[in-house]
C-alpha cells in the first residue's frame, strides 16, 4: 500500500545559532538518544520548511504531548518576537516531529478558545516557565497543535 508522505522536503539549512545547530545534529545522529533534554526536561525536534527559502529547519522544542498529539509554543524564551519556526509553520503547516527515535508527519494548526486553554495548561505543566513567559508579555503567545497527518505512518529513525 502506497502512503503519501507529508513530511516537509528540501535541502537542510542548519540554524545560525550554534547551540541549536549542535543540539539538533546530536539528536539526529543519535536517533534521539542524546541531546534530548533541556533543563532536564524532554525535548522534541520540529522540522519545518522555510517560508522564504523552502529549506528544512530543525528546532528543539519542549515536549508537550497528549494522546499522540503535540503542542508547540511560539515563545523564544519569553521574548516579544515569535520564533522563526512559527512563520515557517504558518506558511507550511506540514511538519515532522521527532520524539526520540520516532519520526511522525504532522499537520499543525494554531489554537484558540477553550482548546487553546486546555493545551496551554498541558504546556505549563510540562514546562512551568511558559507561565512566566506569558506574564512577561501583553501579547498572547501562539500555540500550535500538531496532529498526525491523515496519510502518515510513524517510523523509526532507522527507517
Amino acid at each position: 500500500m502506497l502512503i503519501h508522505n507529508m513530511a516537509p522536503t528540501g535541502p537542510y539549512e542548519p540554524s545560525p545559532a550554534e547551540f541549536v545547530r549542535n543540539q539538533v545534529e546530536r539528536f539526529a545522529r543519535s536517533a534521539g538518544q542524546e541531546a534530548n533534554t533541556m533543563q532536564d526536561l524532554p525535548l522534541i525536534v520540529l522540522t519545518t520548511k522555510g517560508a522564504r527559502t523552502g529549506n528544512l529547519r530543525l528546532s528543539p522544542l519542549m515536549r508537550v504531548e497528549h494522546d499522540g498529539k503535540y503542542v508547540i509554543v511560539a515563545s523564544p524564551g519569553g521574548t516579544l518576537s515569535h520564533p522563526v519556526w512559527y512563520q515557517n509553520v504558518v506558511a507550511n503547516p506540514a511538519v515532522e516531529i521527532r520524539d526520540g527515535a520516532i519520526r511522525q508527519d504532522m499537520a499543525a494548526r494554531e489554537l484558540d478558545g477553550d482548546e487553546r486553554e486546555d493545551w496551554w495548561q498541558r504546556a505549563v505543566d510540562a514546562y512551568p516557565a511558559y507561565a512566566d513567559y506569558q506574564r512577561n508579555t501583553e501579547q498572547v503567545i501562539p500555540i500550535l497543535l500538531c496532529e498526525p497527518a491523515q496519510t502518515q505512518t510513524a517510523r523509526t529513525e532507522a527507517a
